[in-house]
């Protein structure tokens, strides 16, 4: 019976494995490394060809680690091309300075996307394939296309506020727009061989000549 008291008493006291410090540090750990390993195996292999035991083992955790972190691979999917979407945001913010030009903003918007693109290949092209994505309901994931789209209409926006360019467009038709001429005009000029130098002057001068007031 003491022995039974004494071991009752030293559990009693023993720590709660949630409230252990080194395994809530692992926690930000693992999740940073599956994020790292995520991106890798997409952007090389693609969304359907990637699954999570490939994601567990190329970040050095074990699988069981992956769904600590993520219901599914759809969500760790998701959340590879949010992080991308943010990352590109802030690295064009950062590389756009403030003009009184519309073509200048233009211009400086379309190239930071470019260097971006460059910089980090293939990322951008494996996270627009979650149009493709459908989860376990059947209910399409908000393709990152429209909410680039979305992107551009409150570019429009804040430009119309300013004086910059023209009212009375419809900000939600006019950001879709601008995205598929930049979408289809880089792809086409990817497969043509033409200079960036040559897209992004005849873009700019078109949105240009579109938009202004």
């Amino acid at each position: 019976m003491e022995k039974t008291a004494a071991m009752s008493s030293r559990d009693a006291v023993k720590p709660a494995k949630a409230d252990n410090p080194r395994a809530t540090r692992r926690k930000p750990e693992s999740l940073a490394k599956l994020r790292l390993a995520a991106r890798k195996l997409f952007v090389e292999r693609g969304y359907h060809a990637t699954r999570p035991q490939d994601i567990a083992r190329e970040a050095g955790v074990g699988h069981g680690t992956f769904y600590l972190h993520f219901p599914d691979k759809r969500a760790c999917f998701l959340a590879f091309v949010e992080d991308a979407r943010t990352e590109l945001d802030s690295y064009v913010r950062e590389r756009t300075p403030a003009t009184s030009s519309l073509r200048s903003l233009i211009e400086s918007l379309l190239n930071a996307i470019y260097d971006y693109s460059e910089s980090h290949p293939g990322v951008l092209n494996a996270a627009m394939t979650d149009e493709a994505v459908i989860d376990a309901e059947g209910d399409p994931s908000t393709p990152l296309l429209q909410r680039w789209g979305n992107d551009w209409a409150e570019f429009v926006r804040e430009n119309v506020g300013e004086g910059r360019m023209a009212k009375g467009y419809n900000s939600h038709i006019v950001g879709q727009a601008i995205l598929g001429a930049v979408h289809q005009a880089s792809s086409e000029g990817w497969r043509a061989g033409r200079s960036r130098s040559e897209v992004v002057d005849n873009l700019a001068r078109f949105l240009v000549r579109a938009l202004e007031p």
